[in-house]
């Protein structure tokens, strides 16, 4: 069975080296049912508007199993809400998703997957340290982007809550084939 892990929303807006010079990546779990809109979790935000939100990015999803694998990568913890995303997904091959692809979470909201996160040097600097180094091409050519989703149908979600593929289009590419990389 898919799930959701945890729901993230912002933690608190941190200083950044950026042009923007704040950011939102500071994402933490949250506790029991949230509101989820057109523009993603109720209670986000995104600092650089520009690159980030609106209705075709208005929630990122990244999974579980992917964050093991950097865990293991980095030797360090890679808790919900560590990659920037709102939410942390097991049991589905996010990377395998295809653009239009419709999944439900819990009893009522329904996502669309839109395209594949491409990484900044904002997440490059939230990385820190020596794997920062690199940081970009070396998420990147792991091919373990996660995708940005749409939000179709509003409602409340939480953790534990199942996810159900409902819509698979035909000849539709995945998020990867899609993805130039940087």
């Amino acid at each position: 069975m898919s799930r959701l892990v945890a729901v993230c929303a912002v933690h608190q807006l941190l200083p950044d080296a950026g042009t923007v010079g704040i950011t939102a990546i500071d994402k933490r779990a949250v506790e029991g049912p949230v509101k989820v809109g057109s523009y993603g979790v109720y209670a986000d935000v995104q600092a650089d508007r520009r690159n980030h939100g609106g209705p075709d990015k208005a929630l990122y999803a990244y999974s579980e199993e992917d964050a093991a694998y950097w865990a293991a990568e980095l030797g360090r913890d890679t808790p919900p809400g560590w990659f920037g995303e709102n939410l942390r997904v097991e049991g589905i091959d996010v990377n395998a998703a295809l653009v239009g692809e419709q999944w439900r979470i819990g009893s009522t909201v329904i996502v669309e997957v839109t395209m594949p996160r491409t990484p900044c040097q904002t997440f490059a600097r939230r990385v820190g340290g020596d794997a920062e180094r690199g940081w970009v091409k070396r998420f990147s050519d792991a091919r373990r982007l996660g995708p940005y989703l749409r939000v179709v149908k509003n409602g409340r979600i939480e953790a534990g809550d199942e996810i159900v593929v409902v819509h698979r289009p035909d000849h539709a590419p995945s998020i990867l084939d899609i993805y130039r990389g940087p």
